[in-house]
């Protein structure tokens, strides 16, 4: 065989030698940990979802760094416990405001991305500052199609808060929006797929639904579906859910049948928790089971998701015990792209493709954090399966998360030295932190204006 055909065909042969993944990052927004089909749902159906989590890694302690939306979403962007540059609150929807946004000294992860040769797209929900500084265009993505604060309106001209009527922005500029939002996202999403499909340079693809966040609407196809729920609450939110697994289907619809499935990594998480929002009969309406707690806490149901990982080339499907949290996607898809030295120094997520293929058996991580609140607010710690919560200045408690799931039974008193050494931690890692750098909204106050320094 001639030396150039030879070589063709080792490239297309060898596993070694495939050409950079294209890279798909889904983000649900509010989604109840036990909501979907792979996690044990019975009452919420999701095939699409189901699918992919059957195509695979079932990250079964997976978590994001943050309890509620637009931490969690700075973490992810940088790699960074958000913690350390005071991005620890929701920014206000305040166009001027040039502080309550992803701090511009921060790297983030498409601009990473571009300079390991790829497109890059953002779809959705952004949530990380209203000043045009802090725009999609601006932070790393190419193409940016979406609504730029922490919520919309599902449906063309209904009346909500005045983030929530905002117009879409395309690239910086106002578009109208035309149908039910999360369909408009998924058809979004499978355009920038389709239109690069085939092209030289592969894509990342950030992909933040707002559904199943509220306020609560769905098509009435989905509400007729769970007709039978007698919530009505219960039955809109599991409507949502479906409608963005419906959605969620058709992107990856998108990537088979353009034939680029089995080189595309694709991961999938929640932002937090499903959050507990009271239903008229007094229920919650999104269910962690078995978890704890709920979007906003440091129990595990504020933080632990759904946590899928897929790489039909490279990665098996199956299930991942150890814990991981989505700051691991950067430098991931920076190794996986063959671009590890573009990897900065200072990020708190690891590399899991060596874990994840079963090249290395120990836990990517020996300590995992959270906080809200600011220093003095309430913090979590896991190392192995011992997690310490400390709410405030109430005594620590402590949980073996392998014998209890749902943090039932506090074992403080009896292993005293697991404490000291767990608040001790929480003192060494709160040393590379500071104090958040602006607040949250509060809710039914505007939102003050900051004083220009």
């Amino acid at each position: 065989m001639r030396p150039l055909l030879l070589l063709a065909s080792l490239l297309l042969a060898s596993p070694a030698l495939v050409a950079k993944p294209n890279v798909l990052l889904i983000i649900a927004d509010d989604l109840g940990y036990n909501d979907v089909g792979f996690q044990g749902s019975k009452e919420i159906t999701t095939p699409n979802l189901d699918k992919l989590a059957a195509q695979s890694l079932l990250c079964t302690n997976g978590y994001v760094s943050h309890p509620f939306c637009s931490p969690t979403r700075a973490g992810i962007m940088t790699g960074r416990y958000q913690h350390r540059f005071g991005h620890e609150n929701n920014p206000a929807w305040l166009p001027q405001d040039t502080v309550a946004g992803l701090p511009l000294t921060e790297t983030t992860y498409p601009q990473l991305m571009q300079k390991a040769g790829y497109t890059t797209g953002a779809v959705g929900k952004w949530h990380l500052g209203a000043h045009p500084q802090f725009h999609p265009n601006k932070r790393g993505f190419d193409e940016y199609f979406g609504a730029l604060g922490g919520g919309h309106m599902y449906f063309p001209d209904t009346r909500g808060g005045a983030e929530y009527n905002i117009p879409l922005n395309r690239n910086g500029k106002d578009e109208a929006q035309t149908k039910y939002l999360t369909e408009q996202f998924g058809e979004e999403a499978s355009s920038f797929i389709s239109r690069h499909a085939g092209e030289a340079k592969p894509w990342m693809l950030y992909l933040a639904f707002n559904a199943p966040h509220t306020p609560l609407q769905a098509p009435q196809k989905w509400l007729d579906k769970y007709s039978q729920i007698p919530d009505k609450s219960r039955q809109t939110y599991a409507a949502m859910v479906s409608a963005m697994d419906e959605a969620i289907g058709a992107v990856l619809t998108q990537v088979e049948t353009t034939k680029q499935r089995d080189n595309t990594l694709i991961f999938f998480v929640s932002d937090n928790g499903g959050p507990n929002l009271q239903a008229k009969n007094g229920s919650n309406f999104t269910n962690n089971s078995p978890l704890r707690g709920a979007k906003g806490m440091v129990y595990e149901g504020g933080m632990r998701v759904p946590f899928l990982v897929s790489w039909p080339a490279k990665i098996k499907p199956g299930k991942y015990e150890q814990p991981v949290i989505a700051l691991d996607f950067l430098p991931t898809t920076l190794a996986a792209a063959d671009s590890a030295d573009l990897t900065p120094k200072n990020l708190d997520g690891v590399n899991l493709l060596p874990f994840l293929t079963s090249e290395k058996t120990a836990a990517p991580h020996e300590t995992l954090f959270w906080r809200t609140g600011g220093p003095g607010g309430n913090n979590a710690v896991r190392r192995g399966s011992m997690k310490l919560v400390r709410l405030g200045k109430a005594e620590p408690e402590l949980y073996d998360l392998s014998a209890d799931i749902g943090e039932s039974k506090n074992l403080a008193a009896e292993k005293p030295e697991v404490v000291k050494d767990l608040v001790a931690a929480i003192a060494d890692w709160e040393r590379g932190t500071i104090a958040p750098i602006f607040q949250s909204p509060q809710a039914g106050k505007p939102a003050a204006k900051k004083k220009k320094k």
